[in-house]
């Protein structure tokens, strides 16, 4: 989920479920990639709001495997933003 915040730098949120992660190191672990990936990827988001949900196998991908799929949604996310801000 992203929305414009009007700022020149983005933001991030993480809603990283208990219920659907029950075992706090791999909500950490989660957690970590996610920051990572976020700040290596910070400047095509810029101006944006973004909230990460996480999904109840995301404890069974590995590293690669969720920092490549965080790479298709940073890029599908700023180009959604730019098209709906056109």
């Amino acid at each position: 989920m992203a929305a414009a915040n009007g700022l020149k730098h983005a933001r991030l949120g993480l809603a990283i479920a208990k219920k659907k992660l029950p075992a706090a190191p791999a909500r950490n672990r989660l957690k970590r990639i996610i920051r990572e990936s976020f700040r290596c990827h910070h400047e095509q988001l810029m101006g944006l709001d973004i909230v990460v949900l996480n999904t109840m196998n995301a404890s069974k991908k590995t590293n690669a495997d969720i920092f490549a799929a965080l790479i298709a949604h940073w890029i599908a996310v700023a180009e959604q933003c730019k098209t709906s801000l056109s």
